[in-house]
């Protein structure tokens, strides 16, 4: 089951995301703290955990982002957690097409991320050339518009991105 995050969900929520990126490459082990400041923040956009059998089994988390050409509305993705355990099952697919979902219906006009391509590419992620995320492989940085329109310039996730406690 796929429901909104609640307060009482917090906890389990940075366990969980703890424990998704223990083991996984190209982590700095902040994700927990990542979220938590986006809540504390007030800049969680979307909140989606998986709950199996009573238990939190996964999370996602979009959060708005700045584009240098002043374009309002896009999002980016991530965190994405699911516990190792339950890695290749389809929940990680779930909670990212109900994230994508969520932010269409709230009327965002795109989605953005810092991810594996051989992953989000089957979301219909890609990389475009005019937007830009500073400091890291271009091939690591995508994008999902909603609509035609798509901005140009630099990048800038939310400050909580930067949380390392």
């Amino acid at each position: 089951m796929i429901r909104p995050e609640t307060p009482a969900d917090a906890a389990a929520i940075a366990a969980l995301t703890t424990a998704a990126f223990l083991n996984a490459p190209h982590t700095s082990h902040t994700e927990a703290f990542i979220v938590n400041a986006l809540r504390g923040a007030g800049a969680l956009s979307v909140s989606l955990v998986a709950e199996q059998g009573g238990e939190l089994v996964g999370h996602v988390a979009t959060s708005p982002v700045t584009i240098a050409d002043g374009t309002p509305g896009w999002h980016g993705l991530g965190p994405i957690s699911v516990l190792p355990v339950y890695q290749g099952q389809g929940i990680g697919s779930a909670l990212m097409r109900a994230a994508l979902q969520a932010l269409r219906e709230q009327g965002a006009v795109g989605c953005m991320l810092v991810g594996e391509p051989g992953y989000y590419r089957r979301f219909g992620f890609r990389n475009e050339a005019q937007l830009v995320y500073p400091d890291i492989p271009p091939e690591y940085f995508m994008v999902l518009p909603f609509t035609d329109a798509l901005p140009r310039g630099t990048v800038s996730f939310h400050e909580a991105f930067s949380a390392t406690s």
